[in-house]
């Protein structure tokens, strides 16, 4: 006798690898999708999408984007993620690997995910870059939607990201959040939106004040050793445009068009 029910998972993956001369690979398959949009840049843009709307607990979403030696590109998702209540315990996984090659540059910019009430999800990102490769890069998480008047306390996201140039571990961050840290004002304080951005070049010092401007008092940022990091807390609509113009100040031009933004 069936004394639970059987839920359907998703399971999806993407991969596509560009040259300088363009698109070499892509593969697809389940809810996973890539495309590449006609836009006005110069450089090709990557949309990531899951077609399934959303993760639950045991899903599992690969995502892969390769950029050959001297290949420029963006890369972003169309929309919020949206991680959904799970029903077990098991988590829902979004795993990204990003490769880099000699003197390839990326500006890697998906949306938010959106932890709903009893969500579950671990995300692992993985970045490997060749000598002379930079990187830009942007992670941010929204708890719930506060139009909808939600509270998250029972959520969990476990969200693992590693960068390494040459095999050596440059930079990680490893954000965690559960039940404990949502219920304890000294971990969050009032935030319901948090993000990390961070760029990996030459320059990167030289760009720290321009990017401080931009943040205003929204958030705060260094820079040390080729790479700029900034951090942002507080409510989704107004880190959402601080996040936005941080990013317009590194990239010289506009975020890609599924961002929908008119900062």
């Amino acid at each position: 006798m069936q004394t639970a029910p059987l839920m359907q998972r998703v399971r999806g993956q993407a991969l596509v690898r560009l040259t300088r001369s363009g698109l070499a690979d892509l593969r697809q398959q389940g809810s996973a999708k890539a495309m590449l949009p006609r836009t006005d840049d110069p450089d090709p843009e990557v949309v990531f999408l899951n077609t399934a709307g959303g993760v639950t607990g045991g899903d599992r979403l690969d995502y892969a984007l390769t950029l050959g030696a001297g290949a420029r590109a963006t890369g972003a998702t169309q929309t919020a993620e949206r991680a959904y209540r799970a029903t077990g315990d098991a988590p829902g996984v979004v795993a990204t690997q990003i490769a880099l090659d000699a003197e390839a540059h990326l500006d890697w910019l998906p949306q938010e995910v959106i932890l709903f009430e009893g969500a579950y999800l671990r995300r692992e990102t993985e970045v490997a870059l060749a000598p002379g490769a930079t990187f830009l890069g942007v992670e941010s998480v929204i708890l719930g939607r506060a139009a909808h008047g939600e509270t998250v306390t029972r959520a969990r996201l476990d969200d693992l990201r590693s960068i390494r140039r040459e095999g050596r571990l440059i930079h990680q961050e490893h954000l965690c959040l559960g039940p404990e840290t949502l219920a304890d004002p000294m971990a969050r304080g009032a935030h319901r939106a948090f993000a990390t951005l961070i760029y990996l070049a030459p320059d990167a010092a030289d760009r720290l004040e321009n990017v401080r401007s931009a943040l205003g008092a929204d958030g705060y940022a260094s820079a040390w050793d080729g790479r700029l990091v900034a951090r942002l807390a507080g409510s989704p609509a107004p880190l959402r445009r601080a996040l936005i113009r941080a990013i317009v100040s590194l990239r010289g031009r506009p975020i890609p068009r599924v961002w929908q933004s008119d900062v």
